[in-house]
């Protein structure tokens, strides 16, 4: 009621509900009619033609049996009967029957005919594959050969698949052990009547397995053959969902009065169809996804649903069009904003037209740019902060290193030791001179590497009996810029928490090398190294934010250390860049600084 009211409220809602009654009922109508029309005739076409498959593969099993049972007649052949009444051998006999088969073939053309063999109850036969045999077991050990001689006029039809594969393991003559069917029969004494041995025919079925695999029904429909006995004799290649629904048929039992119904079998109603052999009583049993019988009639329901939803589409677009040309607009402005809202500042509104909502689009537009200004001002702010905090970790350069190389000075001074007192005091003083830099932050990797260079002499020269070290960087690449002071803080850490706390000659090595878009600067020594808890440590602290931090972390030693080398790289460089280290406790440490290959200083 409550929405039959909204409707009445309004003139434009009741016009769009008459358009939409009008142009949708009729439609739906006759799509209704036209649905269960094709329905009818679509499911009952696809019905007949599985029908007709399996009638004609029922023919051919018929035609194929009732041609081959005219071989039988070799069982009243004078020479077959003489040679299996007979206890001894006759050659002229065997070679008589050959030849009979031979001119039987010839004449018939028996294709599918695979072997013609004889035994009597001695286990004396002949065969064309084998010629002239003897069975080594007794032939009325096999079941079919004790039902003959209970039932002389019989004529059996044996497959060779299971359930009937005890024939194989019985006998000891017959050629195939697959793809065979067979035909069994006695052979009697032309005047008494009484059974002397057996006829078998053994014959190809590769035309069942052919059409079974071939001969689908649908998309994933199939056939299967079962025995009068609703033993299941040949299936295609099942997989296990089709294994189920076999087993599913095969639990209702056929009626001679129909000749296809559907089965709920499984989650998926299915189609059945089945023909009886006149020959053999076999059943040849066809199963298919009942919704794939109507797919077809499916199509045309579709159609008809979307020519419904179409012409709702329509009437509703055509509503719109004329009655909501100002909401859209607005619409589009609000979904804007909502996305402002959720932080997504990247959004734009395109006006449209010269009115006030289009002028309320280009003030929204002007907000969001003014927003965005403000929000990079203040980000850049925070990084200069960050970026003079760092400076002054920079200016504070270590006193003690600064007081022990006054005292080595000294103490050089005074055993008169000019030479080394120069070379200290020169080392000092261009340590001094590069670290400071005018104050500039940026160098060449060339003044950074003769930076370390003063400090590793003014070190060596303190420890001369523990320190060397090599310095191996590729000439052409000293020419690209660096922030000054990053290798000075490694050295330092090498020194102090590696080779001093190892004992024997400590090395340090500075190398470098390039690739397509970065340079790598390594700082190796053979100290004390890291254990792999101290290692892990460490690494968890270089991925912390640099803010995150306090300020003893960032200092190790009244120097600017390792952490701090790693932030203004990434700070200057972004995460892509930094320290990375690795380290092996007894054997080394090795730290790796990694900066873009580009000429261009960053600010």
């Amino acid at each position: 009621m409550k929405l039959v009211r909204w409707i009445a409220s309004s003139l434009r809602l009741k016009l769009l509900s008459m358009f939409i009654i009008l142009s949708s009922v009729p439609l739906i109508i006759v799509g209704l009619i036209s649905y269960h029309k094709s329905y009818t005739v679509v499911s009952n076409h696809n019905k007949a033609s599985t029908q007709l498959a399996a009638d004609q593969l029922a023919r051919n099993i018929d035609i194929m049996f009732e041609d081959t049972e005219r071989l039988l007649e070799l069982g009243k052949n004078p020479q077959v009967l003489q040679y299996l009444y007979a206890q001894s051998e006759s050659y002229g006999e065997a070679k008589a029957i050959l030849q009979t088969y031979n001119l039987y073939r010839e004449t018939y053309k028996y294709d599918k005919v695979l072997n013609i063999s004889f035994v009597n109850f001695y286990g004396k036969g002949i065969s064309e594959r084998k010629g002239v045999f003897k069975l080594e077991r007794n032939p009325l050990r096999n079941p079919y050969f004790q039902y003959l001689v209970q039932y002389p006029n019989a004529i059996l039809r044996i497959p060779h698949a299971a359930p009937y594969a005890e024939y194989n393991r019985l006998d000891g003559f017959a050629y195939p052990k697959e793809n065979a069917l067979s035909i069994m029969t006695t052979v009697k004494e032309r005047i008494t009547h009484e059974v002397i041995g057996f006829i078998v025919i053994d014959m190809n079925d590769s035309f069942i397995d052919d059409f079974l695999t071939t001969t689908k029904i649908k998309d994933s429909g199939f056939f299967y053959i079962n025995d009068q006995y609703g033993k299941t004799l040949f299936t295609p290649p099942a997989s296990e969902t089709s294994l189920a629904i076999i087993n599913q048929i095969n639990s209702v039992p056929l009626h001679a009065e129909q000749d296809s119904f559907n089965l709920s079998a499984g989650s998926k109603p299915q189609f059945v169809v089945y023909s009886t052999s006149r020959q053999t009583g076999w059943k040849i049993i066809g199963a298919a996804p009942f919704q794939e019988i109507i797919t077809e009639a499916n199509g045309i329901r579709q159609l008809i649903i979307i020519s419904v939803l179409l012409s709702a589409f329509f009437a509703i677009s055509l509503y719109f069009f004329l009655n909501n040309r100002l909401i859209h607009p607005i619409q589009i402005l609000m979904n804007k904003m909502r996305k402002a809202a959720s932080g997504y500042l990247e959004v734009k509104v395109t006006p449209t037209g010269s009115d006030e909502i289009a002028d309320l689009g280009q003030s929204f537009n002007i907000m969001l740019e003014k927003i965005k200004t403000l929000i990079d001002q203040s980000i850049k702010e925070n990084e200069q902060v960050k970026i003079a905090e760092l400076r002054t970790l920079q200016a504070q350069i270590n006193p003690h290193f600064l007081y022990n190389t006054l005292e080595s000075i000294i103490w050089m001074a005074e055993a008169e030791k000019k030479e080394s007192v120069i070379k200290l005091v020169q080392a000092l003083s261009r340590f001094f001179r590069l670290g400071l830099n005018k104050g500039f932050d940026w160098v060449s990797i060339q003044t950074e590497l003769e930076h370390a260079h003063n400090y590793l002499v003014i070190q060596q020269m303190r420890y001369h009996d523990i320190l060397t070290y090599e310095i191996k960087v590729e000439h052409e690449l000293q020419e690209y810029p660096i922030l000054k002071m990053t290798l000075q803080p490694l050295i330092e850490n090498a020194i102090y928490h590696g080779i001093k706390n190892k004992r024997g000659q400590g090395l340090i090595s500075i190398q470098g090398y390039s690739d397509d878009t970065s340079i790598v600067l390594t700082v190796r020594d053979n100290g004390i190294g890291m254990n792999t808890e101290q290692l892990t440590q460490l690494r968890e602290k270089l991925d912390q934010p640099a803010g995150s931090r306090s300020p003893q972390e960032n200092e190790q030693d009244g120097g600017f250390g390792l952490l701090n080398v790693h932030d203004r790289i990434r700070l200057y460089f972004g995460p892509s860049y930094g320290v990375e280290m690795e380290s092996t406790y007894m054997e080394g440490s090795t730290f790796q600084i990694r900066i873009p290959k580009s000429k261009e200083v960053q600010h």
